[in-house]
């Protein structure tokens, strides 16, 4: 069965209210610490609808990153504590990158960061009391701007040579305990994105201005999931390609509450890697 057969007669799905971006004439922003007294943490507005979410275990293999700009597969780490930054770092930052270069092709991948969330009921993200939070908001991690910029911060000296082959940014997100029951991610398949709808963001850190996008709502996107994730599978998402040529370049994401979690589900605890993908060739 093909994704584009893949539709909620013929397969599970659940319906659930995701968070997009209300329209607005202002410039969406958020800080990612606490803010000049007398300024809003974000200005970002959401726009919740419903929308039917469509599990895709039974088409997990016919999924294409540079089609639907997501995958599944099946990757049994050695890393024993996921909340251990430097065993992270280690042991799962190699995993990771021979990973990409056999999935991709890639010549080189270079890994640059790493988030561990923990769901707090009632917790916000980004306070310094509370763990990292899913976040229940339809988002693309990285712009066309700021992912190339990723290049020039990290990787300076090279970064002219590297961006004038193929570079993208891909996310692997995986549970750190399953099945996972609570705050699932959903992805939408990025050929029923148009680019108008993908609205830069500007993401304000203490010492430097990042750029993600915000995404306005479209009847016509198609949401999907995994059901019941494992802690050894890993969900693959496109959050930059510098190819324009019809390939997926960004997949939006957002973390959603399910109606028939049960209500004795443990909270999500995920671990997702960023990584710069180089086909330098």
């Amino acid at each position: 069965m093909s994704l584009q057969n893949a539709t909620e007669d013929v397969l599970p799905w659940v319906k659930a209210e995701l968070n997009y971006l209300a329209p607005s004439s202002e410039r969406p922003r958020t800080y990612s610490y606490d803010p000049p007294l007398g300024v809003p943490r974000t200005t970002v507005v959401n726009d919740p609808h419903e929308a039917i979410i469509i599990d895709i275990r039974r088409v997990a293999a016919d999924l294409e990153l540079d089609r639907e700009g997501f995958g599944l597969i099946q990757h049994k780490s050695a890393v024993r504590n996921f909340y251990d930054d430097a065993e992270v770092e280690r042991v799962y930052y190699a995993e990771a990158e021979r990973l990409l270069k056999d999935l991709t092709g890639a010549d080189r991948v270079h890994i640059f960061d790493h988030t561990v969330r923990r769901r707090v009921p009632g917790g916000e993200d980004r306070r310094a009391s509370v763990p990292r939070q899913p976040v229940p908001r339809v988002h693309v991690d990285h712009t066309a701007k700021s992912g190339p910029q990723r290049v020039r911060d990290l990787l300076p000296d090279e970064a002219n040579q590297l961006l004038r082959g193929r570079m993208q940014i891909i996310n692997l997100w995986r549970p750190i305990r399953g099945p996972l029951r609570d705050a699932p991610l959903a992805v939408c398949d990025a050929q029923t994105v148009k680019p108008e709808q993908l609205v830069p963001t500007d993401l304000v850190y203490p010492n430097r201005i990042g750029e993600t996008y915000s995404v306005t709502f479209d009847r016509g996107h198609r949401w999907f999931y995994v059901s019941e994730m494992a802690a050894d599978e890993v969900l693959l998402l496109k959050c930059y390609e510098s190819e324009v040529d019809g390939r997926a370049r960004f997949a939006p994401h957002t973390a959603f509450t399910d109606p028939t979690t049960p209500a004795n589900a443990l909270p999500r605890e995920s671990i997702e890697l960023r990584a710069l993908v180089f086909h330098t060739a």
